[in-house]
């Protein structure tokens, strides 16, 4: 059982370390300090991708990039913000190069949450929410790049303007803004 013990030992340590010490175990054991950075945040910024760029394959790429930008990076991060603000900016960024990406490319014509699926490796199968939430995805893919960005870490991850201004780069009132208007037109699109 000593295995299981060092397990849980291990969950706890994870989520209670703050960003210094979480810096401190980096300069100590490089490899250690950047596992524990993936396992702490891969989930949550996964979902963050997800929500953006909707395909699997193309989250799971967008994530792999983000931790190998920050393994390069990370001697770099200036501690102005959090690790995971720091994360979170890097995320956006890939997702949005992949949006872009995409966009030129034209591989996905993004207006219909199922279409998107059922071309994707999965086939449909990770949504498997009611008809309320397939509309609200579907109004949420309607959105200009920017302000469904605004929309998901305002409305999904809950981030408060300051921090989504540090992340972007844009200013609060601007994300203000964004935010009123994706609002309006999710719920044009809802009640349609």
């Amino acid at each position: 059982m000593p295995f299981a013990n060092q397990s849980i030992l291990y969950q706890a340590l994870k989520e209670t370390l703050n960003d210094t010490e979480v810096l401190n175990l980096l300069e100590t054991s490089p490899e250690q300090g950047f596992r524990l950075i993936v396992e702490k945040y891969s989930r949550r910024l996964y979902w963050h991708i997800r929500r953006l760029v909707i395909v699997h394959e193309d989250a799971d790429d967008a994530l792999q990039n983000t931790f190998i930008s920050c393994w390069k990076n990370i001697s770099r991060f200036r501690q102005q913000s959090s690790i995971y603000t720091w994360l979170y900016s890097i995320a956006t960024n890939e997702a949005l190069m992949i949006i872009r990406k995409r966009n030129r490319l034209a591989e996905i014509p993004v207006d219909n949450l199922k279409d998107i699926f059922l071309l994707s490796e999965e086939g449909g199968t990770w949504f498997n929410g009611d008809e309320a939430e397939e509309k609200l995805q579907n109004a949420i893919l309607t959105l200009p790049d920017k302000q469904r960005l605004v929309f998901n870490m305002r409305y999904y991850d809950e981030l408060s303007y300051e921090d989504i201004s540090n992340i972007t780069g844009t200013s609060v009132g601007a994300l203000k803004a964004s935010y009123f208007h994706a609002m309006k037109k999710v719920e044009k699109y809802l009640t349609s």
